[in-house]
């Protein structure tokens, strides 16, 4: 099976962010990236369905230089391959979905992955769009996924439960935690990584749709304040919870 993964070079999420001076982008200096959290779960996925049918997993990913770092993360688990699309500039959702799918379109990938979802700028559209753009069909936030005869069933999460469809490759899945536990890259393929290809290509070119004017750090949390310590602070509590907070 010819199966593709396409990964995120996010920031950790323990990092502190700060904004750049453009107050429209992250200062980049002195932050740690790593591979998109989400997309791990779609690389598990990957590597345990070529276990189950055979094929080949495929990386890719877009951005510069550094990528080669979270693309080398996944080829140490198991897969492959890896293919940059080599491209330093800010892209939307779109922007990518339209690079991604005429690379994915160059290939006859019958599945593709994606994580949900990435912890930067949480959009979690790509993966819809790039289906749309490839004519694939997709089922997002799974959890839970069977594949066999040209057919996938997925448990997906949806509001207040789960549901469970049934479609047919090729097909985009994106991944949800809980659908399965990424396997740790061990010395022999961390090691072996070292010697995979990663294929450097640019990035289709496509102008943005959507443009961040600003951005702006959440307002910082005011202190507690401390009523009472016995049952005389509850009437003011619910005073408070009422007129000042306006939650009940």
């Amino acid at each position: 099976m010819n199966i593709a993964v396409c990964v995120s070079h996010v920031p950790d999420t323990a990092t502190k962010i700060k904004i750049g001076t453009d107050g429209k982008s992250i200062d980049s200096s002195g932050v740690i990236y790593t591979i998109n959290p989400y997309d791990e779960y779609a690389v598990e996925e990957a590597l345990k369905t070529k276990e189950k049918y055979g094929g080949e997993v495929t990386i890719i990913s877009i951005g510069g230089e550094a990528n080669k770092e979270t693309i080398r993360k996944a080829l140490a688990m198991g897969a492959d391959k890896g293919i940059l699309l080599k491209d330093e500039s800010v892209k939307d959702s779109f922007a990518i979905a339209k690079a991604l799918a005429e690379e994915l379109k160059t290939q006859n990938y019958e599945i593709v992955f994606f994580g949900k979802q990435s912890v930067d700028y949480d959009n979690a559209i790509t993966g819809q769009l790039t289906a749309e753009l490839l004519g694939f069909n997709c089922v997002s936030t799974v959890v839970n996924l069977k594949i066999g005869n040209n057919k996938i069933i997925a448990g997906r999460e949806i509001e207040g439960g789960r549901e469970v469809v049934e479609t047919e490759l090729p097909a985009v899945i994106t991944t949800e935690k809980g659908l399965n536990e990424p396997r740790y890259a061990s010395l022999k393929g961390i090691m072996a990584a070292k010697k995979k290809i990663i294929r450097e290509k640019p990035a289709l070119q496509k102008e943005n749709l959507t443009e961040i004017f600003k951005m702006d750090k959440p307002p910082e949390k005011q202190p507690g304040r401390i009523l009472g310590t016995d049952s005389s602070a509850v009437f003011e509590l619910v005073k408070l919870l009422h007129e000042e907070a306006k939650v009940i």
